[in-house]
C-alpha cells in the first residue's frame, strides 16, 4: 500500500470519526433516546456503511490513477452514482415509514451521505492534484 492511499484512508477515518462524534453528541442532547432506538438503521451502521464505501472508492480511484489519470474524474462520478443508488435502496425503508421520528432519521441519513460525499470529493481532489 503506497503512502498516498494510506494518507487518503487515514484522512477518511479521522474525518469520519470526527463527524460521528459530533453527530452522536448532537443526538445525545437534542434527539430523544426513544427516537434513536426506533430508527431503521443505527447511526453506527450508517457511518460504517459510508466509511467502507468511501474507502472502496478511494482505493479504486488510486488504482485508476495509476493506469490513467484522465479517467479518475469519470470513475469518481460513476462510483458516486452507484453509491447514490445503493444509498437510495438503504433509504427506502426510512421513506416508507411515516412515523413521528421519520423526519429526524431522514435528515440524519442525508447529513451522513453529504458529509461522506464531501470527504470523498476532497480526497479525490487531493488524488488529482498529486503530481506523481
Amino acid at each position: 500500500m503506497n503512502l498516498q492511499k494510506f494518507k487518503s484512508i487515514f484522512t477518511l477515518l479521522v474525518l469520519g470519526t470526527i463527524g460521528y462524534l459530533i453527530h452522536k453528541t448532537i443526538f445525545y442532547f437534542w434527539v430523544p433516546k426513544l427516537y434513536q432506538d426506533n430508527f431503521v438503521y443505527a447511526l453506527e451502521l450508517l457511518y460504517l456503511f459510508f466509511f467502507f464505501f468511501s474507502s472502496f472508492l478511494i482505493l479504486v480511484l488510486d488504482k485508476v490513477k495509476q493506469k490513467s489519470i484522465n479517467s479518475v474524474g469519470y470513475t469518481f462520478l460513476l462510483l458516486t452514482t452507484i453509491k447514490m443508488a445503493i444509498a437510495y435502496i438503504f433509504l427506502k425503508p426510512i421513506l416508507a415509514a411515516n412515523l413521528e421520528k421519520t423526519p429526524t432519521e431522514k435528515t440524519s441519513f442525508f447529513i451522513i451521505f453529504i458529509y461522506f460525499l464531501t470527504i470523498e470529493t476532497y480526497v479525490t481532489i487531493r488524488i488529482l492534484n498529486n503530481k506523481q
